[in-house]
């Protein structure tokens, strides 16, 4: 699976983390900064990974800032983006079943990694349920993106 992932300076060790993990994982990465610790605005990353998604070079991205409200905020700008910020392996579960979500947003300040490990796992593998009521949901995110 090819994910891409981004973070700010606040989510830049968590980042460094996950990037880690889904490697050892054998998951392909495209890391689409920031690179270390200096202030970074967090829609400098954000916005080209997902893009990524969006164009289908890249299945799914993970973004990382300090709350996941600024990523949150912006992947949600970009056409074709269903963002979720997630706290919890639930929040990963049901937001893949019922949104369809491409891009998890994580709170590089307020997750273990641990946890951020536990809900990368979920969101990656958990299956969107195709309920009908859910598919229409999703295309009135469509309609009115496409207005």
């Amino acid at each position: 699976m090819k994910i891409a992932i981004a973070s700010d300076h606040a989510g830049f060790d968590l980042k460094q983390h996950l990037i880690d993990f889904l490697k050892k994982n054998d998951e392909i990465v495209i890391d689409y900064g920031s690179y270390d610790q200096n202030p970074t605005d967090y829609t400098d990353p954000a916005i080209p990974a997902c893009e990524s998604v969006v164009s289908g070079e890249n299945i799914y991205a993970i973004l990382i800032c300090g709350s996941g409200l600024g990523m949150s905020m912006i992947a949600n700008k970009v056409k074709g983006i269903r963002a979720s910020l997630c706290q919890s392996v639930e929040f990963a579960k049901l937001t893949r079943q019922h949104n369809d979500a491409n891009v998890l947003v994580l709170p590089g300040r307020f997750t273990e990694p641990a946890l951020a490990i536990a809900i990368v796992e979920m969101f990656l593998n958990e299956q969107f349920s195709g309920e009908e009521r859910h598919i229409q949901r999703i295309q009135k995110i469509i309609k009115y993106e496409n207005k």
